[in-house]
């Protein structure tokens, strides 16, 4: 979410990542990874290749594909620390950081080898004149909004981690990390199952309104059960915007450039992680746990 530069790697920090189209490789992607740099964008060619896969006819069940996406993230992140955890403590720590690596690797050779899914290839021509749709409202409105997430998520991290310090039991933080991607797990699989007959568009504004009116509380919310119950519901929320996120950037632009249009959401999606992140730790450091909250009163949407 998902919100994407990722890898299929289990991740090795503690704290939550979105994104929406990596994780496990169900078509071939990854967890945002500890090579954002230097390799390529494995959820953005994943939710290509099913874009590619679910064409024509089969254009319906695209969105239950990405739903798929988000389950797989959602599965290898709560997986993924774990096993390095048990691995650093077993006294490895370095295997861990060879796992990760491997799966890399790995994940990446093996979704470059899936000839059958690769969207086909275009002419420089006609890339070109598609590129002008790079720049129209239609798809701008789903980057904004990838960024706006990112921007949520790098605030969550920090806040519910600072919360956690400040109250003396730092350990509580995994907790409230483990709740937020459960409801992850359980809105991504009930939407993807879910038979949709209204318009993406209102659902995304609708799932952004709750986004947001949920994640009001947690700026003045202190006792461990409220704020974990909170975390809870934004995190039911989520994974509708980071399906529709990938489903309306699809229909947005044209074949020739969804690989780009989608490297450019992960990109501005990864972005506001990164900023979001910086502020709220000068926020926390001025102001407190609380104050960083402020940034977690999700995307508005219209």
């Amino acid at each position: 979410m998902p919100p994407r530069v990722s890898s299929p790697a289990p991740s090795l920090s503690r704290t939550p990542s979105p994104g929406p189209n990596s994780g496990v490789l169900s078509t071939g992607s990854g967890r945002r990874g500890c090579f954002p740099a230097r390799w390529p964008q494995l959820g953005a060619l994943s939710a290509a290749r099913w874009s590619a896969l679910l064409s024509g006819e089969r254009a319906a069940a695209l969105p239950t594909a990405f739903a798929l996406e988000v389950l797989a993230n959602g599965v290898s992140y709560m997986a993924g620390p774990a096993l390095v955890s048990v691995l650093g403590a077993a006294g490895r720590p370095g295997a861990g950081v060879l796992l990760a690596a491997a799966l890399v690797v790995g994940g990446g050779l093996a979704l470059a080898t899936q000839r059958r899914t690769m969207p086909p290839l275009t002419g420089h021509a006609e890339r070109r004149h598609a590129a002008r749709a790079l720049l129209r409202s239609a798809f701008l409105r789903q980057a904004a909004l990838g960024l706006a997430l990112g921007v949520f998520f790098g605030a969550m991290q920090v806040s519910v981690a600072a919360y956690a310090v400040e109250r003396g039991t730092p350990d509580a933080a995994a907790l409230l990390y483990f709740a937020f991607n459960c409801t992850n797990l359980v809105g991504g699989w009930a939407y993807g199952a879910w038979r949709r007959g209204d318009s993406p568009r209102r659902h995304q504004a609708a799932a952004a309104a709750c986004l947001t009116l949920a994640s009001l509380p947690l700026t003045i919310l202190d006792a461990p059960l409220a704020v974990g119950a909170t975390l809870a519901l934004t995190g039911l929320a989520v994974p509708v915007l980071l399906i529709l996120t990938s489903a309306l950037t699809e229909s947005s632009v044209p074949r020739a450039v969804l690989t780009q249009a989608f490297t450019w959401g992960n990109s501005a999606s990864a972005a506001g992680i990164a900023g979001a992140a910086a502020v709220s730790g000068r926020v926390v450091d001025t102001g407190g746990a609380h104050a960083a909250s402020v940034w977690l009163r999700g995307p508005r949407w219209r």
